[in-house]
């Protein structure tokens, strides 16, 4: 599929998905199924030492290493031939590591919706909104929340861009397929400590391939225009 329609269909998406989410009540039906009323407690313990290290800052540090070892490639071997039919899929592995996180991180520090367990029904104190809604004029928003689109999962569904990375279809499916469970790894351990909702996992695997298939137009834009060569 070129390109150009997967930056269209992925634009288009991320807009029923958001739609869907806000009108749906979905988030919260699944939330649901993760929160105890009773105790006011989630399925795990964001305290837990293991569960914490494995999908949140062990995962993490997996990733880094990996755009490290993208950026050590292309500096040490650029000019080498063996790298030369991959060049330009570490590029854009590299650049999706860099602007994917930022870009979500953007909107997740100016949208001002928050996590699940800032909400009223799970024990905090924030009103249920929809992400173009505002909070009632009778509560007071103390101060700015940032919980959507998800963060964390945005740096495992970065890695998305290795689908450009590789030229047989069997080493694509399978770099989708283990990105996909990075990514969902890291998007479910939220939603079960009450971090985040479902929603904001999707949008955010949702905003990463946009953002990846942007990245990917503009870079072959440049190298047909003779700008830039890989």
């Amino acid at each position: 599929m070129p390109v150009t329609k997967q930056m269209w269909m992925s634009a288009a998406a991320l807009v029923v998905a958001v739609i869907f989410f806000g009108v749906s009540g979905t988030d919260i039906w699944v939330q649901n199924h993760f929160y105890n009323p009773v105790n006011h407690q989630w399925i795990l313990d964001r305290e837990d030492p293991v569960l914490n290290f494995i999908f949140y800052d062990g995962i993490k540090r997996l990733i880094i290493i990996v755009n490290v070892l993208v950026l050590i490639a292309l500096v040490v071997w650029w000019k080498k031939p063996f790298l030369a039919r991959y060049r330009k899929g570490l590029i854009i592995v590299l650049l999706s590591s860099i602007f994917v996180p930022i870009i979500v991180g953007s909107f997740k520090a100016t949208t001002n919706i928050p996590c699940p367990k800032n909400l009223e029904i799970y024990g905090g104190i924030y009103p249920h909104t929809c992400v173009w809604e505002k909070y009632p004029s009778t509560f007071c928003n103390q101060k700015k929340i940032k919980c959507w689109p998800a963060g964390h999962a945005s740096g495992g569904f970065a890695l998305l861009s290795l689908f450009y990375l590789f030229r047989k279809r069997r080493a694509k499916i399978i770099a989708l397929s283990g990105v996909m469970v990075v990514g969902w790894s890291m998007g479910t351990y939220k939603m079960l400590i009450g971090d985040h909702f479902l929603s904001h996992t999707v949008i955010t695997m949702i905003m990463a391939w946009l953002i990846i298939s942007i990245i990917v137009a503009l870079l072959s834009r440049l190298e047909r225009r003779g700008v830039i060569a890989f």
